[in-house]
């Protein structure tokens, strides 16, 4: 019999022989019960193991016109890929448990800025290139101690072995047609196809990602874009006119305007911000 059975053993009366019948006790009196406890039932004691009584203490409570007082200055996991309409930091989630693919039609000074924040939070980053000359001072600026950026060609990314502790972000710079990727995006190891203005096979490539950003694009281009993506007019309209580091970070339902400004060692190293190459 387990201690927290709530199974009642019998009782035997200690002078009665072993085998003989259990005897229950004598019946008290009934002690008078008040009118004003007659429909009350008796409490309950806690059962042994089922949880005990705390501390008393007072309960902690906040007026409904405070709760705005309990935000915390705590953003989401990921790289911060410049700042929202608001002025507030614009988090991009690259590296997670589970597949993730992003399509950026832009610039490559843009996805070199993702790249090098992406080795700052601790991510490898292998970049497949058929412009190798737009992305080797990266590299080699990157690579202080560590192979931290690599470079490879076109349909020659070597198995990365990502992991929780390791996790690498494949950059994809291979034109407005790329080809099938060798290495994909798996657990830990986002992709993000680089696409220097929209293509045939653009379309495609966005109804697959997870996450497309576009940026300053011809009118007609923005309408096949905006047709894909399910954006409304006013934002198809701006699609042509984007300031150089604005992009627009999108999904089929949401949507958001980025102004990625470069720091002060990524402006030495990379320039100001700018559409084309």
């Amino acid at each position: 019999m387990g201690l927290l059975s709530r199974t009642t053993r019998a009782r035997r009366d200690p002078a009665a022989p072993a085998g003989s019948p259990s005897v229950p006790p004598p019946a008290s009196p009934a002690a008078p019960v008040s009118p004003a406890a007659a429909g009350r039932t008796p409490a309950r004691r806690p059962a042994p193991g089922f949880g005990l009584l705390g501390p008393r203490r007072e309960r902690h409570e906040l007026d409904p016109d405070r709760f705005a007082e309990l935000g915390l200055p705590v953003g989401d996991d990921g790289v911060v890929v410049g700042t929202d309409a608001q002025g507030a930091p614009a988090v991009l989630g690259l590296v997670r448990p589970a597949a993730f693919d992003v399509v950026l039609v832009g610039g490559a000074w843009t996805a070199q800025v993702i790249a090098l924040r992406a080795v700052g939070t601790g991510a490898r980053v292998a970049v497949e290139s058929g412009r190798p000359q737009l992305w080797t001072a990266l590299a080699q600026a990157a690579n202080t101690g560590q192979q931290s950026i690599t470079l490879h060609d076109v349909g020659r990314v070597p198995p990365q072995g990502p992991s929780v502790p390791s996790p690498v972000l494949i950059v994809r710079d291979c034109g407005i047609r790329p080809p099938l990727g060798r290495v994909r995006s798996a657990p830990w190891q986002p992709v993000l196809t680089l696409l220097p203005y929209p293509g045939p096979t653009t379309a495609r490539l966005m109804s697959q990602a997870d996450l497309v950003g576009v940026q300053r694009v011809a009118p007609e281009e923005a309408v096949a874009i905006g047709r894909t993506m399910n954006l409304p007019r006013e934002d198809v309209e701006s699609l042509s006119t984007l300031p150089d580091g604005v992009t627009l970070w999108c999904t089929r339902s949401s949507r958001t305007y980025v102004t990625t400004r470069p720091t002060d060692p990524e402006a030495g190293l990379l320039g100001a911000a700018r559409r084309l190459e």
